[in-house]
């Protein structure tokens, strides 16, 4: 799957954030950890009084080191780019190509940070930003990140079409473990947005991500359902497991359309489940399927929290 940003400019991806929303999260970054030194510099000051200038003086410049600046880059990396303020305003850093950050992102961004931010009071991250189409600072260019909007409102995008009622359960013995999270909102945005496309438009993009979803499922769409539909109906596969799984208490594999009877048999009532043919290719197990697993293509977009 590559590009999913149509002609008519509706964008199927998480959108940058704003500058306002990234300055007043960055603020409040900086607030708190300006809090957390004096905290730490007060203890100091307390328990090193004893210690010569020398030591005191490698104190300060340690607790400088590891709290104003390694603090925001620890808290980055653990929560794969989502800070006490990115997490107030809704916001995260991604990598350019929509997957979560390493620690090599954010020591990047951390280090260009205390310059571009702390030392200049953050004057060259919002020339930078404003310059940048994408509101990328200088930290963000060289780590290879972007900052996007975790928290869209729900007009914007509408709800998700709902399958006929007669293809219920008919994707239940599936296997969906194999699908990446990117794919899955790819999905659901184009769904949500599929009446505010040209039907060409619509078309072509159903039958790329219903292409994607078969590879990823090793089982090719059914040749009497509208690739639109059948995205619909698998879609609304995932949500069933995921309710089943949410109420019986512990988990149900995916693609085990068996985990929610008894026995080893599905629930009450006959369910027709869609068989892959014979010579489909099948899908990977999961990321735990071996060294050899191949890597699907990033697909650029980022996932919800």
């Amino acid at each position: 799957m590559s590009e999913l940003v149509t002609g008519e400019a509706v964008a199927l991806e998480l959108l940058p954030a704003k500058l306002p929303s990234r300055a007043l999260a960055v603020l409040l970054d900086v607030v708190t950890a300006m809090i957390a030194y004096v905290a730490v510099t007060v203890v100091l000051v307390l328990t090193a009084s004893s210690l010569d200038t020398a030591a005191q003086t490698a104190l300060g410049i340690a607790a400088f080191l590891l709290v104003p600046v390694g603090g925001p880059i620890a808290v980055e990396t653990l929560s794969h780019g989502r800070s006490l303020g990115k997490l107030a305003f809704g916001l995260r850093v991604v990598r350019d190509d929509g997957g979560p950050i390493r620690f090599r992102h954010a020591l990047v961004r951390g280090a260009i940070g205390v310059v571009e931010i702390l030392m200049t009071f953050g004057t060259i991250a919002s020339i930078a930003s404003l310059v940048s189409a994408r509101g990328r600072r200088l930290g963000d260019v060289f780590a290879g990140t972007l900052v996007v909007r975790e928290r869209i409102p729900v007009a914007r995008t509408g709800l998700v079409v709902p399958p006929p009622p007669q293809l219920a359960g008919r994707f239940a013995g599936l296997d969906l473990s194999a699908v990446p999270d990117g794919l899955w909102l790819a999905v659901r945005q184009y769904l949500m947005r599929m009446h505010q496309l040209e039907p060409g438009v619509s078309r072509d993009m159903a039958q790329r991500l219903a292409g994607d979803l078969a590879a990823c499922t090793g089982a090719p769409p059914p040749a009497d359902l509208a690739p639109a539909v059948f995205l619909a109906a698998v879609v609304h596969e995932r949500q069933s497991r995921e309710t089943r799984r949410a109420f019986a208490g512990g988990p149900v594999p995916e693609g085990d359309p068996a985990a929610t009877g008894t026995g080893g048999q599905p629930g009450p009532g006959p369910r027709p489940t869609y068989q892959p043919p014979a010579t489909a290719p099948q899908a990977s197990a999961g990321p735990s399927a071996g060294p050899g697993r191949q890597e699907r293509p990033a697909t650029g977009f980022a996932p919800p929290a």
